[in-house]
């Protein structure tokens, strides 16, 4: 109860007349504002420690977004990998402006990812298998699909040729960069003829398509894999689903291009949880190279 004095001002409660200044302590903010995160699926506040121990998997089973370096740690035996730099490409080449100009959008999602753009290379062991991986992430301009991401596709793909390894691609797009328009489209084309150099050279090249999958990714190098797989619920597909509905004025079946319906339709090899996929991709690149380990 809140005690009333002469000059009718509320005054501390009782905790705050026995211990002067306990009142300032408790309402201090000592904890982080990101020790807690919110279940999309059920809205449970979860641990972030937690999270981060399972891999952004929550109980609920939503596979979270995650972000380039905790993807590569991930995939890598140990979380050791050697990072390889990807190329400089012409900023702005259009000096297009949607009402900002895109050169400052740029700017804000380097610093706000730290790093040049979408793409993030690792060459390491997975499983014991030497392979050159590619992360597409999500959180740079929602993975879109410009001339650095072409860039750094054709770059990764010629790092495993170079050392004679399997090439892993991890996708996350919501389609093409508008700001960059037809540079931005050529990169499916080009991303698919550095796809035909990898299958002259006889490596592998296996896709893991997570959440989401969509655009001229999907229409391009993220289904030109030799084995598919999927991350459980991952939204996979060229329109998404809204598009979709209001173009044919139907209701679109429970499911729709969701990892799990793709692959009864035949479009994904295997939805594969994420604790499980260094284990299964070790095992399918070495059958891909015939039992063969080949050397970096």
């Amino acid at each position: 109860m809140v005690e009333k004095h002469p000059d009718n001002k509320p005054r501390g409660g009782w905790l705050s007349r026995f211990a002067p200044g306990v009142r300032k302590i408790v309402s201090r903010r000592d904890t982080p504002d990101n020790l807690w995160v919110k279940d999309p699926d059920t809205g449970e506040m979860l641990f972030r420690s937690d999270l981060e121990v399972a891999l952004w998997v929550t109980p609920s089973g939503r596979h979270m977004r995650i972000n380039a370096p905790t993807r590569l740690k991930a995939t890598f035996d140990n979380g050791e990998y050697q990072a390889i730099d990807t190329p400089d490409v012409p900023e702005d080449p259009l000096k297009f402006s949607d009402g900002k100009p895109y050169r400052e959008r740029l700017n804000a999602a380097r610093k706000a990812a730290g790093r040049k753009d979408t793409m993030a290379i690792g060459f390491g062991q997975i499983s014991g298998t030497p392979a050159v991986v590619i992360v597409q992430d999500f959180t740079f301009m929602g993975g879109s699909l410009g001339m650095a991401a072409g860039e750094a596709f054709i770059a990764a793909a010629r790092e495993a040729i170079r050392r004679g390894v399997p090439f892993v691609c991890f996708t996350a797009a919501g389609g093409a960069r508008m700001q960059e328009g037809a540079l931005s489209l050529m990169q499916m084309a080009r991303t698919t003829l550095a796809i035909q150099e990898l299958k002259a050279a006889q490596l592998p090249y296996v896709v893991v398509l997570t959440d989401p999958t969509t655009g001229g990714v999907t229409a391009s190098y993220a289904m030109l894999g030799d084995v598919h797989l999927a991350e459980p619920g991952a939204l996979i597909g060229f329109a998404g689903p809204r598009v979709i509905e209001t173009t044919i004025r139907e209701k679109l079946p429970p499911g729709f291009q969701r990892a799990e319906y793709l692959k009864d339709k035949g479009m994904v090899d295997k939805v594969v949880a994420r604790a499980d996929l260094p284990t299964v991709l070790g095992q399918i690149l070495s059958m891909l190279l015939g039992g063969q380990r080949k050397a970096a």
